[in-house]
């Protein structure tokens, strides 16, 4: 029994893992890479080769997490593709998503090129199409939580609420290989507990490997709890300035999460009028598929929905579905929210926000997502001077912000509490899906505080498990 670590490893975006076993190759998560340093890679042909793998079992569908599935079945994969209800019909929003923005910014960047008279490193073509999503999304089944999926005749895998987005999942692995049965837990990314809108991470007991994400491995949130107040703070100062408050956001719950609380803050009157846009085509399609599946859904939020108070709605906020109505917003004349995607501003509409509100001194950025290192985000959020947004060097003038409260990733102290559960000692914990000093630090901490052992995969690694993984 081996494991092949194929993305995520000591770098944050493009998950991908192989289980392999006699009975043959599973691939776990198939993600894109968004660092600009890796993201050669989501250019490479599969690692392990497509007709080989039997099956896809997905976590979640943000695209570090499944980006790269069109173009898998591009190459000749046609397995299954499991995962849980809600995943099965988001899967297909943010992948035709995907494709758009892939191809909108292949034909903006041949453009660019062909007016400074260059070539890119890569083709001007998108990495996938919606002709590779088509023939994707006949291949998932959907599972529901806590029920055990034969995945071949040695493995079974079980889905568990990751309290991350709607439909994220934990996956357990029970494997019978060379006469030994093995419990192999993959974390997927852990939400926080006490969120909005969608249940607590699930706990687990026990487990021989546990594959886990380190996001926050080296600090924790430092949040009072009440992001709401935050969010409010930040909106009546960029007013006050006369500026625009542009959000990146990750299509799927964070702009949920915000229209949530912007919600209650507008309903209370707690912040001066104004427009507020979602510019996102999928934003409708997303919010009717949060409303189909009420077992996801925490207290707190039935609460609103049977007092008849919208979670995902309110006056105001509008919707911005075509590209016009996106160009719009940029001729608005009075000062205005905009959230658009993607989160860590790698592609997609919030970079036309930016390039046109980054260098004005009454604008405010805020964050309210990871940004991994190397992005676009992470580079405004580090401070930098200047930045490169669509072939263009940008001063950097607009106050940057960020609110750690609205992370759909449990914290360093989080993540400890949650490994602590087990109630007997992993044979392996592997750190993934944290930059190398977050997870080695995590890696610190579960070793002093639990003595397990703990390692740092490398990219392309493969451990043998079989010879009690690498201790």
């Amino acid at each position: 029994m081996k494991l092949h670590f194929l993305g995520a490893n000591r770098q944050v975006t493009g998950s991908r893992y192989c289980l392999e076993t006699a009975a043959g190759k599973i691939l776990v998560d198939c993600g894109m890479f968004q660092e600009r340093p890796y993201q050669d890679r989501n250019w490479l042909p599969s690692p392990i080769p497509p007709q080989d793998i039997q099956a896809l079992v997905l976590t979640h569908v943000h695209v570090d997490h499944c980006g790269l599935i069109p173009r898998l079945v591009g190459e000749g994969f046609r397995g299954p593709i499991y995962c849980t209800r809600p995943s099965v019909e988001l899967a297909e929003i943010i992948l035709r998503d995907a494709a758009r923005i892939q191809t909108e910014d292949a034909r903006f960047k041949k453009k660019r090129h062909k007016k400074e008279g260059r070539r890119g490193k890569h083709p001007e073509i998108a990495l996938f199409t919606e002709t590779e999503v088509d023939r994707a999304l006949p291949l998932f089944k959907g599972v529901p939580y806590g029920l055990p999926v034969a995945v071949n005749n040695a493995t079974t895998v079980t889905f568990h609420d990751a309290g991350h987005i709607l439909g994220s999942a934990m996956l357990e692995f029970r494997v019978r290989d060379a006469g030994r049965e093995s419990l192999i837990i993959f974390s997927g990314d852990i939400g926080q507990t006490n969120k909005p809108l969608i249940r607590d991470p699930t706990l687990f007991e026990q487990a021989d490997y546990v594959v886990m994400e380190a996001t926050y491995g080296n600090r924790d949130h430092g949040h009072n709890g009440d992001v709401a107040a935050d969010l409010e703070a930040i909106i009546r100062e960029t007013r006050a300035r006369g500026g625009n408050l542009v959000i990146p956001v990750f299509a799927v719950e964070r702009a949920q999460e915000l229209i949530y609380h912007l919600g209650h803050l507008v309903r209370g009157g707690r912040i001066p009028r104004t427009d507020i846009f979602l510019d996102s085509p999928m934003a409708v399609d997303v919010t009717t598929i949060f409303r189909k599946y009420p077992e996801c859904f925490d207290e707190e939020t039935w609460r609103l929905i049977t007092a008849h108070k919208p979670p995902l709605g309110f006056p105001g906020l509008q919707m911005a579905h075509s590209v016009q109505e996106s160009k719009a917003i940029n001729e608005w004349k009075e000062p205005c929210i905009i959230m658009a995607p993607s989160g860590m501003c790698s592609a997609g509409r919030i970079k036309h926000h930016l390039r046109l509100n980054i260098s004005r001194a009454d604008a405010t950025i805020l964050f309210v997502g990871y940004q991994a290192h190397g992005t676009l985000g992470r580079q405004i959020l580090d401070g930098n001077r200047f930045v490169r947004i669509h072939g263009r060097d940008w001063k950097v003038k607009a106050r940057i912000c960020q609110l750690d409260g609205f992370s759909g990733h449990a914290d360093r102290q989080a993540l400890l509490q949650w490994i602590g559960h087990l109630q007997r000692p992993p044979r392996h914990v592997f750190l993934t899906h944290g930059e190398a000093e977050a997870a080695a630090h995590l890696a610190g901490r579960i070793g002093q505080q639990f003595g397990w052992p703990t390692s740092l995969p490398e990219y392309q690694q493969v451990v043998d498990l079989a010879d009690g993984a690498a201790q």
